[in-house]
C-alpha cells in the first residue's frame, strides 16, 4: 500500500517505521505548510497526525481530493462534523480516533461496561486522570475525553466533563511530565475504597500500529468510521 504521512513529528516517524516494516511504501510526507494534493493523490491512504489548528483543514482538503484519511490529531473535534460530512458526500473513507492503540480501545470498551455497573452504587464517585509528555499540546487528552464520554453515557446526571474541581460534572485532571507516552486512569472513589481502570502506554508503537491497521482497513469504505469499526468492537 502507498501511504502519505501528513505530519512528521515523533508519531509520524514511528508510523513511517512500522508501515515500512509491514511492507508499505511512503510516497509523500508533509511536515507543515500547504499540502501538495497532487503528491498526496499518489497514496492509497493519508495518515494525518498534525496539530489541532491544522487538522480540520488538512482532513477536509484530503477528503475533497478523494483521498481516504486516517487521523489521530486531537483537540479539533468542534470541526469534526465538517470532516464527517466531507467523507459522506465524497464517498471516501475517514477513520478518526482519539487513540489508535488496541489496548486503549479495549480500555474504552471495559470503561463503558464498568460505568454501567458502577452507576448502581451511589457511594462511588467517578473521576479521570491522565498523564502525558510535556510536548502534548491539548489538555485534557483526546483519550481522556473519550473515556469521559463513555462514563457520561452511564451517568447522565453528571451532564458533562470538567477540569474545574469546583464545577459540577465528571472531573478530569491532567499532568504533563516526561517521559510519559500516555497514562489514563478512571477511578471510582468511596470513603471505604477505590476501584480503578488504568491503561499505561510503554511506547508510541501501539498507537502507530493501530493507525497503520486502520489505513489497511479503510480503502473502499465510504463515510466516517472509528476504531470500533476497524477492530469490530
Amino acid at each position: 500500500m502507498k501511504l502519505a504521512l501528513i505530519g512528521y513529528g515523533r508519531m509520524g516517524k514511528t508510523i513511517e517505521r512500522i508501515a515500512k516494516e509491514r511492507g508499505h511504501t511512503i510516497v509523500y510526507i508533509a511536515n507543515g505548510g500547504i499540502l501538495d494534493l497532487a503528491q498526496a493523490k499518489l497514496a492509497d491512504v493519508a495518515i494525518e497526525f498534525t496539530q489541532p489548528d491544522a487538522a480540520a483543514q488538512n482532513i477536509y482538503n484530503l477528503l475533497n481530493a478523494g483521498i481516504p484519511v486516517v487521523s489521530g490529531t486531537t483537540g479539533w473535534l468542534d470541526a469534526k462534523s465538517m470532516a464527517d460530512a466531507a467523507a459522506s458526500s465524497n464517498n471516501i473513507g475517514f477513520v478518526y480516533a482519539s487513540n489508535f492503540s488496541l489496548g486503549v480501545n479495549l480500555f474504552f470498551a471495559f470503561n463503558e461496561k464498568l460505568a454501567r455497573i458502577m452507576n448502581g452504587y451511589a457511594e462511588y464517585e467517578p473521576s479521570i486522570h491522565e498523564i502525558h509528555h510535556t510536548g502534548k499540546k491539548d489538555e485534557p487528552s483526546g483519550t481522556a475525553i473519550t473515556a469521559a464520554e463513555g462514563v457520561l453515557k452511564a451517568y447522565p446526571s453528571l451532564e458533562r466533563w470538567t477540569m474545574d474541581p469546583e464545577s459540577k460534572g465528571l472531573k478530569i485532571s491532567a499532568d504533563r511530565k516526561d517521559p510519559y507516552f500516555g497514562t489514563h486512569t478512571v477511578s471510582y472513589d468511596s470513603t471505604l475504597d477505590t476501584i480503578e481502570l488504568k491503561h499505561e502506554a510503554h511506547s508510541r508503537d501501539g498507537f502507530a500500529l493501530g493507525a497503520v491497521l486502520a489505513a489497511e482497513w479503510v480503502p473502499g469504505r465510504k463515510g466516517p468510521f472509528s476504531m470500533k469499526d476497524v477492530l469490530g468492537l
